[in-house]
């Protein structure tokens, strides 16, 4: 007796003294015995959507979408280009990354807001958002690169984004060059304060 046979036979030793339901085979989840949110309730509800629509800054309108073999790029105005090319070449060390591989739209807003946001806090200058490419423009995975595209130049901690190298996801992933935090500048100031002193 192999292992499958053995499982079948202690499963169905262990369902023999189950009687099946009549009827309706399946929970009725219909309102009964289910009370109406108060009104507190909804204002509650309401407050926590109102506060996560203003603190999530993010577009969720229509997006064109990017075609599916072009790679993407951006760099704010005072970026050298010594900066982005470095960067395109993966030349940074990626301190993060964040996978949005199969999610559905909304959630990579979410995720991607609150990503770029900690790592900023926590000091991180290069991160890399996984994305997926996708066969065609109108996939799934191109229309959340082109959103991820979008959405990366909506933030101010955003220095400059660029395609990852193939041996890091290619046109399936996003390098992306975060600013330093005023912490940062801070203690390089002061480093070089103290370099300057005699």
């Amino acid at each position: 007796m192999n292992a499958n046979q053995r499982d079948e036979q202690l499963f169905s030793r262990e369902m023999a003294d189950v009687i099946p339901l009549k009827g309706r085979n399946h929970a009725d989840a219909g309102n009964a015995g289910a009370q109406a949110p108060s009104e507190a309730q909804l204002a509650r509800r309401a407050s926590a959507q109102d506060g996560e629509k203003e603190s999530n800054f993010l577009s969720d309108e229509f997006v064109d979408l990017l075609p599916v073999n072009d790679p993407i790029e951006f760099r704010r105005d005072g970026i050298q280009t010594g900066v982005i090319e470095k960067l395109r070449h993966g030349g940074y060390q990626v301190d993060s990354q964040l996978n949005l591989l199969k999610c559905p739209v909304a959630e990579c807003r979410r995720e991607l807001f609150n990503f770029i946001r900690q790592a900023h806090e926590h000091e991180l200058r290069c991160v890399m958002v996984i994305h997926g490419r996708g066969k065609s423009d109108e996939s799934h995975a191109n229309v959340v690169r082109s959103y991820v595209g979008k959405w990366l130049a909506q933030f101010d901690e955003v220095q400059a984004y660029a395609t990852a190298q193939p041996r890091h996801g290619g046109l399936g992933a996003t390098y992306v060059m975060l600013r330093k935090s005023h912490r940062a500048r801070q203690r390089n100031r002061e480093l070089h304060q103290r370099r300057r002193a005699p």
